[in-house]
């Protein structure tokens, strides 16, 4: 049943389970420069996009049929959908898999951080969702850690100009991608957004894989390795991931529920270190703590005026 998300930002208590489901998927999406980067030996970036988001399609669908809960997309709400899907996964992906492939786990999950240091002042000016004191405290303090994690002792950062490149233009299609999905959330389930989305995704990047990536995907021979990291990028990154951060959004708005996404970087780094074995040293541990702090603050009650 629609209902006024504004109002119930005001007066209603945010269930526990959200926070729980916020911080879910940015697990699932900081794991998910681990396992992109798997993919990448195996795959160029146009056909990782596409077999994730065929796979997440299936899935998504089949469990919506199983379930009964299948949405129509109403006549009126096309073109927004259309929207919603251009950004992400088009637009986003396209700048998160080339950012990555350009550029190392560790910066590029730093670079896509960035996204609550944005969505806040779009969103006031798209939807004019209210930017709260605890809200900017919060992103300062969380951005000043990410720049501790992300900038070396002589200013320098580990990052190609193309890489950064595609990582911001990541970064704003996911700001743009947050506003248009908060009004998707009044009328439809998480499962169906993203079910929809993901969908118009495979059409949008199906022409762009049969002329750039065709020839050198069929010579691949999929092995367990492969097949485990693109499953997984299907079905927690651009699935699950998907479905509890549209719930979060919903309950928590754009701006809350973005900060989160200072928790990638955190996340990757963690991941790296035992995956990859990157170095873990006392520098990033400060950055991680910083970030940490920064995202608590954002969600404390807001103190009543």
């Amino acid at each position: 049943m629609p209902f006024n998300i504004r109002c119930m930002e005001r007066v209603v208590k945010v269930p526990a389970y959200v926070y729980v489901f916020a911080l879910l998927s940015m697990v699932f999406w900081g794991m998910s420069f681990i396992w992109t980067s798997i993919v990448f030996e195996y795959y160029q970036p146009i056909t990782t996009i596409f077999l994730r988001l065929v796979v997440s399609g299936i899935f998504l669908f089949l469990l919506l049929a199983v379930s009964g809960y299948l949405q129509r997309v109403r006549r009126q709400d096309i073109w927004l959908f259309l929207a919603s899907a251009l950004f992400n996964p088009f637009f986003y992906f396209i700048g998160e898999n080339y950012g990555l492939k350009y550029s190392t786990p560790a910066v590029s999950a730093i670079m896509i951080a960035t996204i609550p240091v944005v969505s806040p002042f779009l969103a006031w000016f798209m939807i004019r969702e209210k930017i709260r004191m605890m809200t900017v405290a919060g992103i300062i303090i969380s951005f000043a850690g990410i720049l501790v994690m992300l900038i070396n002792p002589d200013l320098t950062l580990t990052a190609r100009p193309e890489g950064i490149f595609f990582l911001l233009f990541a970064v704003f299609s996911a700001v743009i991608y947050s506003v248009l999905l908060k009004k998707l959330t009044v009328s439809y389930t998480p499962v169906n957004i993203i079910a929809w989305q993901n969908l118009i995704g495979i059409f949008l990047f199906l022409p762009v894989f049969l002329v750039m990536d065709f020839d050198s995907f069929i010579r691949v021979k999929p092995d367990l390795r492969l097949l485990t990291a693109l499953f997984s990028l299907a079905i927690f990154a651009s699935s699950l991931a998907f479905i509890l951060f549209a719930t979060a959004i919903k309950y928590l708005g754009v701006n809350r529920a973005n900060v989160y996404g200072n928790l990638i970087p955190v996340i990757t780094a963690v991941a790296s270190y035992f995956l990859l074995q990157e170095i873990f040293d006392l520098k990033k541990i400060a950055g991680i703590l910083i970030v940490l702090l920064g995202v608590l603050i954002t969600q404390l009650t807001k103190i009543k005026r």
